[in-house]
């Protein structure tokens, strides 16, 4: 991709609600970017987002690729079944067939709009990989959850899962110490942000978003509070109901527990 495109790479990691692998990526991209000499602003065609053609193979080549210089290096590990794939020419020969299939992608115009796209993914930016009111039960060493099966209408089903492998299906879902979930790259990236995104707006004609002046005092505002881990100013975005409190709250452990 191009640098002079802004893009921002969410992360997410772990199964889905049928419990399946499911690690993958969500991108958002802007249509258009900055030209070669930074004096103007190349916007994407109305009808053309990517080619699907295109992609496929693209994405075909670079992950096969990928595999190869992972076994290369040997960052790959073969159990059970598996280990023949140790050998390296048992591994070529595994790995030639898939340069030749077609591999599928799923493109389709998004729904609801950029303000429903941010909210979306919001939902797994900024909360935990299963909600407190989708917890069913705890009996026997086993979890039972809601799950929403995508397949038949979104009904609501209930599943359950031993304790170990419900833990450890939610632990998938931390990531590793010093990894980042949100990343930023091209005119969004930290370090060519405060350069490039005012050029941006101004090229684009319109007015960089107004930053909130942190200089007011506490006493100025009851709606701002003292953090108590490092004493700035804290400002109330959201105001929730009993039953809201319920939900989110983690829950109780029965005394014998």
């Amino acid at each position: 991709m191009d640098r002079r495109l802004g893009r921002t790479r969410f992360l997410r990691s772990g199964y889905c609600e049928r419990g399946c692998l499911h690690p993958h990526l969500h991108i958002i991209i802007p249509a258009g970017g900055l030209s070669p000499d930074h004096t103007r602003w190349v916007r994407s065609r109305n009808k053309y987002f990517l080619p699907k053609k295109v992609l496929r193979r693209v994405f075909r080549g670079k992950f096969r690729d990928a595999l190869k210089q992972a076994f290369q290096d040997g960052q790959l590990h073969f159990e059970g079944k598996l280990k023949l794939l140790a050998n390296p020419k048992i591994f070529a020969a595994w790995l030639r067939p898939l340069y030749r299939k077609n591999w599928v992608v799923y493109l389709k115009r998004p729904f609801g709009g950029p303000q429903y796209v941010l909210q979306y993914l919001g939902r797994y930016t900024h909360r935990v990989a299963i909600s407190n009111h989708r917890l069913v039960s705890f009996i026997d060493g086993q979890v039972t959850f809601r799950w929403r099966d995508s397949a038949h209408h979104n009904q609501q089903k209930l599943r359950s899962l031993l304790v170990d492998q419900f833990l450890s299906r939610f632990l998938l879902h931390l990531l590793p110490q010093g990894f980042v979930r949100i990343r930023h790259f091209g005119f969004l990236a930290s370090r060519r942000r405060a350069k490039f995104l005012p050029l941006c707006f101004h090229l684009l004609g319109a007015s960089p978003p107004l930053h909130e002046e942190h200089t007011s005092c506490i006493e100025d505002s009851p709606n701002l509070y003292p953090c108590p881990k490092c004493g700035g100013p804290m400002r109330v975005i959201e105001r929730l109901t009993a039953a809201e409190i319920q939900l989110r709250s983690p829950p109780r452990i029965s005394a014998a527990a």
